[in-house]
Order: C-alpha cells, then structure tokens, then sequence
C-alpha cells in the first residue's frame, strides 16, 4: 500500500477532537450498516472494509485470515495510546480509519513541541507584560474576567489575579491588554456602577442617572459597553467623558 512506504514503527498517541475527555469513548471498529467502516483504495479503485482483530495483522478483512478475534477501541478521558506492537490497530487508526480528524487525532511530536514552545512564549509576553501594567489598566483587564468584584480589589489583589490570569490564558490577556477600548469599557462600567449614567434594562440605551437624558443608541447584536467606548471616543463622547470623570471625582 502507498499510505504504508514511509511507515514508521514507532509507539503512538490519539485523542479525541475538540478537547473532549469523556471517561470512555469507544471508537467504531468493525464495518456496518449503521456504522460504515471502509476505506477507498486507490490502487484498485474499490472500496475495502475494515476490521480490528487483535490476532490479525492487517486492518483490511479481505487481508485477514482463520478466525479474528474482535477487540473494541476505546478512548479513556480522551486519550488512546497504541504501542509499537499494535501495528495492525495503528495502522487503522493512523491510515484508514474515516473517523481521523473528525472524531479523532493522532499526536505529532514535532507539532505538539511546537505548539507548547507557541503556548511558552505568549506566557512570557503576557507575565512580562503584566509587571508593567498600572492599576487601571489591571481593573479593566480583569473586569472582563471577574465582573464588579474588582472594584473592591486591593492592588496587590489585583497585581496577584492579573499574573495568574497572563499565565492561565496569555492570549486571551494580550488581546485584552493591547485593546486600546478595554480601559474605556472599564470606565463606562464604573460610571454605571456609581449610578452617572444607567443602561436601559433591554440593554439597547445609555441616559444620564439624574435626569435620563439619553447619550446613545446601542447598535444591534454589540455589546453595550464596547459600544459606548466607542462613543466616548466621539466629539460628543469625549465632552460627556470629561463630564463623567468630574462627577467620578
């Protein structure tokens, strides 16, 4: 078989697609009618079914000879590790079973080291990132993740929780951090919070608290604080800015 010349004998590792990590899951493998199991071979041009018989040395039935003796294949909390004497059951798995990269992957190594050196780095961005930020921009960071239980915060509280979250999701903090918007979202939840200004309860319209007199429209489907951060950073928006941070003071 063509799939088969650069075959490496070799231990592997699968696991299920989508971080899925259910205790058991057991993986079709034999062929069916409710559970179609075949591979098209493109060598005869035909479709070929397959089988796993731990006592076989080949995945195809029609290469499989005398009595096969059934084995299922299953997933524990996500993950499935096949050893190098298996080859008939990694070979399924690796080149013919219909199921890879949908239900299931198999580990690479060289991606996988990849990817956590990726994961490395952004965590160094992040924390690094993170000793630098004043005590603002800490608020606002970790409103996104924790709500108005910030705003009772010591700062080394927050100092504490803004480097486990960089380290937890460096990402998702960098995102937030380089977000030239997230301090103003920040300052318009604040100004909620101390009862300036007051979100109607459909979400869709920001007034003056003293005399509801309306600031904005919220556009549809956008989150209401994004939209008067955007807002703020108009002609009209910067006026009621400075008119908020007076009464703020």
């Amino acid at each position: 078989m063509s799939k088969e010349n650069k075959w490496e004998i070799k231990d592997r590792n699968y696991y299920l697609s989508q971080n899925e990590s259910p205790i058991t899951y057991t993986l079709p493998s034999k062929h069916t009618r409710r559970f179609p199991l075949l591979y098209f071979d493109n060598d005869i041009k035909q479709q070929r079914e397959l089988r796993y018989a731990n006592n076989q040395n080949s995945p195809f039935v029609d290469e499989q000879n005398g009595p096969a003796t059934l084995e299922h294949i299953v997933f524990r909390d996500g993950t499935l590790h096949v050893p190098k004497e298996k080859q008939a059951l990694q070979k399924l798995l690796s080149l013919y079973h219909p199921h890879k990269g949908k239900r299931y992957k198999e580990m690479d190594e060289v991606v996988q080291a990849s990817d956590d050196l990726e994961i490395l780095e952004y965590e160094f961005q992040a924390l690094s990132l993170a000793r630098e930020i004043g005590v603002d921009h800490m608020e606002a960071i970790l409103r996104v993740e924790f709500g108005s239980s910030v705003s009772t915060m010591s700062s080394k509280e927050l100092k504490r929780d803004l480097m486990l979250f960089a380290r937890k999701n460096p990402v998702l903090f960098l995102e937030l951090a380089n977000d030239e918007n997230v301090e103003l979202r920040n300052f318009a939840i604040k100004a909620e919070e101390a009862g300036v200004i007051k979100l109607s309860q459909d979400q869709r319209t920001f007034a003056w608290a003293s005399n509801g007199k309306k600031l904005m429209n919220v556009p549809f489907e956008e989150n209401p604080y994004s939209a008067f951060a955007a807002y703020l950073k108009t002609d009209e928006g910067v006026e009621v800015y400075k008119s908020i941070q007076k009464k703020l003071n």
